[in-house]
């Protein structure tokens, strides 16, 4: 630290604010009018989808940024490229690489966990999890969904991918368990509407065509102006973001260089270590198991 860089009691200490929670509002970049833009992305899930260099992997990026720098917070990262989630490897409950097989295990798991959670909240006699109840949220990352859905194992193995995935969207939201899903083709047989409808929060990057939009955004928004084809794709990170009930609207992703994604991986890593002297000891099976 510099020797005029001074904490707010005049020590050479400067203040540590609040753990940041996954209940938090999420930051993921600025709108058009320069605006800080956030998701409360622990009640909902996030699609993300644009043709290569768009920049869809920094937003895949920022997302599993925050969720491995929040307290109480639980990474399953799927990513059969390994490169884009590889960083975050360390410090995930599972990661999974272009294994179908263990990718269909943990969604099992992943649904489980799910299942004995909505028992205990129905034993609260509530709907949903809250921030108090101290309970890990479950932040579940696709990078590339189509090489699980397309790509992968067995059509069998594909169509049980797809139908497993379904069940967490549709489970997850309420009990601490978010899907971020990103995938760079856009079209009905890797994102079908009854899917795609499950995602509150979807984010179009650059597309090659009009149909592509409204397969991320829906159908018939493009006609209406929201057409994520008009996208300039020598600027990457601009992206429509639909958010909810909310029509979609013009925001710039942030940024994470490399060099960002590693040194915030291996702080985390550092961050999640019992003594935050040494490596952190691998999660085992059985605590995983239990997390609900």
């Amino acid at each position: 630290m510099s020797a005029n860089a001074r904490g707010p009691l005049g020590t050479d200490r400067v203040s540590v604010g609040p753990g940041l929670s996954m209940f938090d509002p999420m930051f993921v970049g600025i709108d058009e009018f320069g605006h800080a833009v956030h998701l409360d992305v622990v009640y909902h899930n996030l699609l993300i989808a644009g043709e290569p260099g768009g920049g869809k992997s920094g937003l895949v990026n920022l997302a599993a940024g925050t969720a491995a720098l929040a307290e109480k917070t639980r990474l399953v990262l799927f990513d059969a490229k390994w490169v884009e989630l590889g960083p975050y490897m360390k410090v995930a409950d599972e990661f999974i690489g272009d294994e179908i097989d263990k990718a269909l295990s943990v969604l099992r798991r992943l649904l489980t966990v799910a299942r004995n959670r909505y028992l205990w909240i129905l034993s609260q006699r509530r709907r949903k999890v809250r921030r108090e109840d101290l309970l890990s949220t479950i932040v579940t990352i696709i990078d590339e969904l189509a090489m699980f859905t397309t790509v992968l194992g067995t059509e069998q193995q594909q169509k049980e991918f797809e139908q497993l995935l379904r069940g967490l969207v549709s489970l997850g939201r309420a009990c601490g368990m978010p899907v971020i899903a990103a995938t760079q083709r856009t079209s009905w047989d890797i994102i079908p509407a009854s899917l795609r409808d499950l995602f509150g929060y979807r984010c179009a990057f650059s597309c090659t065509t009009v149909g592509s939009s409204d397969v991320i955004l829906g159908s018939g928004l493009a006609a209406m102006g929201y057409d994520a084809s008009m996208i300039n794709a020598e600027n990457p990170g601009e992206a429509l973001l639909r958010a909810g009930k909310r029509l979609p609207y013009l925001i710039k992703a942030a940024y994470l260089s490399d060099d960002d994604i590693y040194g915030i991986a291996d702080y985390a890593e550092w961050m999640r270590s019992p003594s935050r002297l040494t490596v952190p000891a691998p999660t085992t099976t059985s605590q995983w198991e239990m997390a609900a």
